[in-house]
């Protein structure tokens, strides 16, 4: 009871962070489930793996939700995705496979250096340069690439990269979030396939799980960011940019620490 309730509780936070950072909550629902699954005895060696595939897993949900919100609010640049989503989805495909071969260490290694330069990022280099516009459809295809294999790496639903590289390439902060919430979604579905595939024989994973999803924590997770993550959406495009683009620097800094030390 007491591991559901902080499923529940992680989604509800996840959702939050979704909705109003368009990140897909991974950079909570990571920490707090290698975290969880060490205190349950799982298997050091696959405890950020299944972190990291779960964490995938449940961001399928939650960008649905997140992406219902902000296209309602009209903060999805459809006509710059389109060229970036099937490179994402190639990317994300291609991340799950290589951390598949990086030994759990490393994986949370990773994950906390990429937290700290992103948080470095967004708060003092992330406006972008006069006249910089965004390439063409190859390039944002290629740029989608990037993020997908990196967010497949971090367990994060893309918003991480999508959004400093739009703001870099002159779109407005609120319009970056949502396609961040809107790239979340081919990012989480290839990439939890991937993480399912990679580890389908690996035989040190716990019950309830295809390779390196855990359901239990999907199931608990993926409830509540249903609930959360419009409220998320809300108040992104309710906040001034310059509160947003502070609340996700500090909000990144904190993690990146917490998985370093």
């Amino acid at each position: 009871m007491e591991v559901l309730l902080v499923y529940l509780a992680l989604g509800a936070a996840a959702g939050l962070i979704a909705g109003l950072f368009g990140v897909g909550g991974g950079v909570i629902i990571v920490p707090v489930l290698a975290l969880s699954y060490a205190t349950q005895g799982m298997d050091s060696a696959v405890i950020m793996h299944m972190a990291l595939g779960t964490s995938l897993a449940t961001i399928v949900v939650t960008s649905l939700s997140s992406i219902r919100a902000h296209h309602r609010l009209g903060n999805v640049p459809w006509d710059v995705m389109k060229p970036m989503i099937p490179g994402i989805a190639v990317g994300a495909l291609a991340g799950a496979f290589l951390a598949h071969w990086i030994p759990s260490d490393w994986l949370q290694r990773l994950f906390g250096v990429f937290a700290l330069i992103l948080a470095v990022q967004i708060a003092f280099g992330g406006r972008p340069s006069a006249g910089r516009g965004l390439p063409g459809p190859a390039g944002l295809a290629g740029a989608g690439g990037i993020i997908g294999t990196g967010s497949a790496l971090t367990g994060i639903g893309g918003g991480s990269l999508t959004v400093p590289f739009l703001v870099w390439c002159s779109v407005p902060i609120h319009r970056a979030v949502g396609a961040g919430a809107a790239g979340g979604l081919p990012i989480a579905v290839a990439g939890a396939a991937g993480y399912m595939l990679v580890g389908w024989q690996v035989p040190v994973l716990p019950e309830w799980s295809t390779g390196y999803v855990y359901w239990p924590a999907f199931a608990g997770i993926s409830v509540a960011t249903v609930l959360m993550a419009p409220l998320g959406a809300r108040l992104a495009a309710w906040l001034p940019a310059h509160i947003l683009r502070g609340l996700f620097a500090l909000l990144l800094i904190i993690i990146g620490i917490r998985m370093l030390v």
